[in-house]
């Protein structure tokens, strides 16, 4: 498990940023973390490293957006908030279940927590805490 400290919003955006070169398509991100922890912070930094051009905001009213990627082979970007989900089938009609594990996609995941059981056990699993710090983060990558 790799231990990274973030000591503002812009470095826990830069995390996000770093890691979308790493991803090939087809990857979960589980994001988990109390309120206010950076969970859709880190998520800006994560769209923009992966060339997302529309402003990231939390779809925790709308449960998930999806946003298109052009001139990549990851094409599609799928934010998540499932802080106000009430049941896992809300997941199916909104159709998460389209996009996971699809190489020319990559899902996050705020929230993580709540829907854990449909996750496949290849997810990318980012817990935040709260550091010491105002601004402080630790950012656990497993």
């Amino acid at each position: 498990m790799e231990k990274i400290i973030s000591k503002s919003e812009k470095e826990t955006q830069d995390i996000g940023f770093k890691l979308a070169k790493d991803l090939k398509g087809g990857e979960i991100i589980a994001l988990t973390g109390n309120l206010g922890s950076g969970k859709t912070i880190f998520t800006k930094g994560l769209a923009r490293g992966l060339r997302v051009k529309k402003i990231i905001t939390s779809p925790t009213f709308v449960l998930m957006k999806v946003y298109k990627i052009e001139g990549s082979k990851i094409e599609n970007f799928v934010h998540v908030d499932a802080y106000r989900l009430k049941t896992e089938r809300n997941l199916k009609e909104i159709g998460l279940f389209d996009w996971l594990g699809k190489e020319n996609s990559v899902v996050v995941i705020e929230w993580a927590e709540k829907v854990k059981k449909i996750l496949p056990k290849t997810v990318i699993e980012i817990k935040i805490k709260l550091g010491k710090e105002e601004t402080e983060r630790y950012f656990f990558i497993k």
